[in-house]
């Protein structure tokens, strides 16, 4: 009887990726995938340990597991990823029900290290040196088939003074550029009809070879093959060329979505926070791909109650809000994380830091809601993902919506698609903020 192993991966899509790799990895090995934790010879948690909140929901689901193993309805827990590379001896000390931890730099061992739980009862603690370690290899994707994501680099060489990823992941790496296309054609020729190309930033891609950036040239190859849709997340401003904008603007394939995170618009803060970006040259930055790429939709990152924040530059920061009118934004409250430069400097407290972002989420609600209006009575293009019995509707997105981050459009259709399929709608109405429409036949 093959051993029976279960995944559960935590956080950010890059992430996600890891642990589809892992899945591939130990069925390869003969191991058999479970959906459910319960009954499973073996639980793999695939951690974030980017934020605190991140680190405190990783340990929920290591307690629950421990529950399933204390009932006898588990074997064995280890746990994997960002917690595991940066609270590694916390982990085996505060947790004993977990019998391993592997590294962010040791993803390719986990068909040994789960031997090594099951047949030897031994403790694995394998941490790989995350500089260097494999990025690609074959993978189980674990999203709808009708898309997927792309991971084009790993690591990163900012050093945002909030930051703790280039700890956790290592130096910025690029994927060769055959090896990405080899993966994106079996990707399309598995039926991906949209791919969502990351990392934690996209813009660097292939500056780590020569110097020269390289996503241009990655997107032009992309969009020969055979995808509908592809979507790009996480550009930094100072990196984004007019190249990159022209194969933007001209490839049809390339959705008019960008996801740009900013963290802030006040100069100060930019500076002390290590960003290499001003107000007025993300405003530039806005302000031209707005001009260049028609329909264009924003998406960002915010960071309240960072330190220099006082009153006056957080509403500098919901004014930026209003008049660049970014259509989708991520605001999150200042975390001081432990061995980060910013937890160090002083700050307001986490009270305040909450209670901005939840008046700049009010601002950005605001925002969407004349972006809705605005394209009431428009036909867009959408890419059906299901029926929703309780609106009693279908459920898809538009080019404006990327899966898990953004919301759905709901709409009514006299012919029943199905889902992965892309059907017109015209927008008629909004519901708790999100579009609604019918099928255009």
């Amino acid at each position: 009887m093959p051993y029976k192993v279960s995944f559960i991966s935590l956080g950010c899509a890059k992430n996600q990726v890891n642990c589809e790799q892992m899945m591939a990895a130990v069925q390869a090995e003969g191991f058999e995938l479970l959906p459910s934790p319960d009954g499973a010879d073996l639980a793999v948690i695939n951690t974030c340990g980017f934020l605190a909140a991140a680190c405190e929901e990783a340990i929920d689901n290591i307690l629950e597991l421990a529950a399933l193993k204390h009932a006898g309805r588990l074997k064995k827990i280890l746990v994997t990823g960002c917690m595991a590379q940066r609270y590694k001896e916390e982990i085996l000390g505060e947790l004993p029900e977990v019998d391993g931890i592997l590294g962010t730099g040791s993803y390719g061992e986990i068909a040994a290290a789960a031997r090594a739980v099951l047949e030897k009862g031994e403790t694995p603690c394998r941490f790989g040196n995350i500089h260097t370690a494999e990025q690609g290899g074959p993978r189980i994707l674990s999203t709808p088939p009708w898309y997927a994501y792309l991971r084009i680099a790993e690591g990163c060489d900012n050093h945002c003074a909030y930051c703790v990823i280039p700890s956790l992941r290592g130096k910025y790496r690029s994927r060769p550029m055959a090896e990405l296309l080899d993966e994106a054609a079996e990707l399309a020729s598995a039926g991906v009809r949209e791919l969502l190309v990351i990392a934690q930033d996209i813009t660097r891609y292939g500056t780590d070879f020569d110097g020269t950036p390289c996503l241009a040239e990655l997107l032009r190859e992309l969009c020969k093959l055979d995808f509908h849709w592809i979507r790009l997340h996480y550009l930094y401003p100072d990196e984004i060329t007019d190249e990159l904008i022209r194969v933007i603007a001209q490839e049809p394939k390339i959705l008019p979505y960008l996801d740009i995170p900013i963290q802030h618009c006040n100069n100060g803060i930019l500076e002390a926070m290590n960003r290499r970006d001003t107000k007025e040259n993300i405003t530039s930055l806005f302000q031209t791909l707005r001009e260049k790429i028609p329909g264009l939709v924003l998406r960002t990152s915010l960071i309240s109650g960072l330190p220099g924040e006082g009153p006056e530059e957080f509403e500098e920061l919901c004014e930026f809000l209003r008049e660049m009118k970014i259509e989708r934004a991520g605001v999150f409250p200042f975390s001081p994380e432990e061995g980060t430069k910013a937890a160090q400097m002083e700050h307001v407290d986490m009270e305040e830091a909450q209670r901005r972002a939840e008046i700049a989420v009010d601002v950005q609600s605001d925002i969407i809601d004349a972006y809705n209006e605005s394209v009431l009575g428009e036909e867009r293009e959408v890419l059906c993902e299901g029926f929703d019995a309780q609106a009693q509707m279908y459920v898809g997105r538009s080019y404006a919506e990327s899966p898990d981050i953004d919301g759905r459009v709901y709409f009514t259709a006299e012919t029943d698609p199905s889902p992965g399929e892309f059907v017109t709608v015209r927008f008629t109405g909004v519901m708790d903020g999100e579009l609604t429409g019918e099928r255009v036949e």
